[in-house]
């Protein structure tokens, strides 16, 4: 998506608002029985609105966070908002385009109902008595609030973490008002060691004496020393070990190394440690007391935790069956809070359930909270999935280096109209448009560079960031008509397993490849000595990809012991003489480039390798 030139570094100054929920007389009745007699959403807004309100962004906020996303507060100088780098002008989620709100959740801290709020049948703050949460209450009133303001449907949603759940949530539960769905580094349920940091964080909360049942409310006494040490707990699942590494090591603070003996007994009667870890733990606890509720704490960290799917569906592709929206599944590699693993699950369902969806499973060694941190590779990513608002663009499509149109032209000939395609090594995405456009195909690509990636997103396509030599578990069984790769086999490290996987996943394959036994190649060795550069073979031999240099012969031999049917052989000469050649029936050595289509079933391999040709 194009970003627009010298403008401002932030959205500016952002004042939060509030509203009062139009509820019916009976109040908000929530899943687990109990009800609100009103509800009132605090909530930011930034950017300008689209006269049709067609350029909504809605942000899901996580665990802790609030309605601050992006801009100043009012009587501030600096912006501060959680997610600054992705939002405003000319960012990820560009302001200049798009209208941007987020609203503290239900159940919240900052100005939403929650349990420090004043329940009216009493007129003393709710305590104990504010009943539990699901995250579907959390996001019917999401929708609620946003039918409110007079937006009915949002052209995305948006969120991270816990904020990631709510987002699946909105794809699931109102699949006409999201017409994009961004989900980063979450699940469709917490795995069992996230979910027993909850379990002990909650437990320090309500073992703490100030708890005093959840009704602290006014008595001078908050559970202050239960909520740091969850928070502790918290924290240390949002960093991954190497991370944890880096910042602090095993390095003391200064005053324990240049302390008496004193003060080392003394420390050690307390077993204080003095470690850095232990200082920063230390901080992260005291800051979070000053800034959010313990009640809230435990009411949404006990919906986060019965957040669970596929015991709520059965399994995710029944879950997932009412998704409309594209999908956008973000991984981080250093991430064992929501693991990588569970992404990929949620791809997989999405596949087979034929949904939209594109995945990146980025490298953030930061650990979780990378999509807030280290959001250089995010923000490109989301730029390019979100859907484009403003002046038609100019869609920077290239075609990929060393295909011909030649090529191009059998290829689509060979796809049957209205296929499900699936584009290995796909690149910027210029075959699938070029498919799609005159094949009417519906495609997914395979790539592993980023910026590829990234194009091809933008382009409009489906990918998935993955390495052909080992991604291709993410795809099911099935899911494809035809897959096609095109020039890659031989840069690849396991080209056998991999036509495995393709005829796993797909019913028949288009393989494309540079030929070998090509006639020139075969003479400039001959007469040189050295390995040839041009045509098929464009580099170097110190800097070229193709890591297997086989013939058509080589290939044809292969699909013949691996019982992989031939269905299909188009030799592409380079040359006139090439082309008299294949006249005569000597593909191997006249073929500069060669399209094969293979199949699963088994049979006779149509066109034997020829002996000496």
């Amino acid at each position: 998506m194009p970003q627009s030139e010298h403008r401002p570094e932030t959205v500016g100054v952002v004042a939060p608002q509030t509203l009062q929920l139009a509820l019916p007389p009976e109040g908000f009745k929530l899943e687990k029985g109990g009800v609100l007699p009103e509800i009132q959403v605090t909530y930011e807004r930034c950017g300008m609105l689209a006269p049709d309100k067609s350029n909504v962004i809605y942000i899901c906020h996580a665990l802790t966070l609030d309605a601050h996303v992006a801009g100043i507060r009012p009587g501030e100088t600096e912006p501060d908002g959680w997610w600054e780098g992705m939002i405003g002008p000319g960012r990820g989620i560009d302001t200049n385009y798009y209208h941007v709100i987020c609203a503290n959740i239900l159940g919240g801290c900052k100005g939403t109902t929650g349990p420090s709020s004043i329940n009216p049948a009493t007129g003393i703050p709710y305590g104990s008595q504010f009943p539990r949460l699901t995250v579907g209450d959390i996001v019917t009133v999401q929708r609620m609030f946003l039918k409110q303001l007079g937006i009915h449907r949002v052209a995305a949603v948006a969120g991270g973490s816990f904020g990631g759940m709510q987002a699946l949530e909105w794809a699931i539960r109102f699949p006409d008002a999201v017409g994009r769905a961004i989900v980063i580094a979450s699940a469709a349920s917490i795995n069992s060691q996230a979910l027993a940091f909850d379990i002990i964080s909650r437990q320090a909360i309500v073992q703490d004496p100030d708890w005093q049942g959840g009704d602290y409310y006014g008595t001078g006494r908050i559970p202050a020393r239960g909520l740091a040490q969850a928070r502790k707990l918290g924290h240390i699942t949002y960093l991954s070990q190497q991370m944890m590494e880096d910042k602090f090591g095993r390095e003391k603070r200064p005053e324990w190394l240049q302390a008496d003996d004193a003060f080392h007994a003394e420390s050690h009667r307390t077993f204080r440690s003095y470690f850095q870890v232990e200082s920063y733990l230390q901080h992260q606890g005291e800051k979070f007391i000053e800034r959010f509720d313990a009640n809230s704490y435990l009411l949404i960290t006990d919906a986060m935790d019965e957040y669970d799917l596929e015991e709520r569906h059965g399994t995710l592709e029944n879950a997932f069956q009412p998704i409309q929206a594209r999908m956008l599944i973000v991984a981080l590699s250093g991430d064992w809070l929501f693991m990588p693993e569970q992404s990929a699950d949620m791809v997989k369902a999405l596949l087979n359930d034929r949904k939209r969806v594109t995945f990146c499973h980025l490298q953030a060694p930061a650990g979780h909270d990378a999509f807030l941190t280290h959001i250089n590779e995010l923000r490109p990513m989301i730029n390019a999935f979100l859907p484009w608002v403003g002046p038609e663009p100019l869609r920077d499509v290239q075609e990929r280096p060393g295909r011909t149109d030649a090529e191009y032209d059998a290829i689509l000939s060979l796809v049957p109209p209205q296929s499900r395609v699936l584009d290995l090594g796909c690149g910027d995405g210029s075959l699938l448009s070029r498919l799609e456009e005159h094949r009417a195909t519906q495609g997914v690509g395979v790539e592993i560079d980023l910026h590829c990636v990234i194009r091809a997103t933008d382009n409009g396509h489906d990918v998935l960031l993955e390495d052909i030599d080992d991604g291709l578990a993410i795809v099911p069984d099935n899911a494809f008509d035809i897959a096609v790769l095109s020039e890659t086999l031989q840069v690849i490290r396991q080209p056998r397993s991999v036509l495995q996987q393709i005829l796993r996943v797909a019913r028949e394959a288009i393989i494309t490849f540079p030929n070998f036994g090509y006639g020139p190649i075969r003479t400039q060795l001959l007469f040189s000595g050295r390995m040839p550069k041009g045509g098929p073979l464009p580099f170097e031999w110190y800097e070229t990809p193709n890591i297997h240099l086989f013939t058509l012969n080589d290939f044809l031999a292969l699909c013949q012991k691996d019982g992989i049917a031939v269905k299909e052989v188009r030799a592409l000469p380079g040359g006139p003489l090439s082309r008299a050649l294949l006249r005569l029936g000597a593909r191997n050595i006249a073929a500069e480039r060669v399209i094969v289509r293979i199949a699963r079933d088994k049979g006779k391999v149509i066109g034997q390798p020829s002996a000496g040709r």
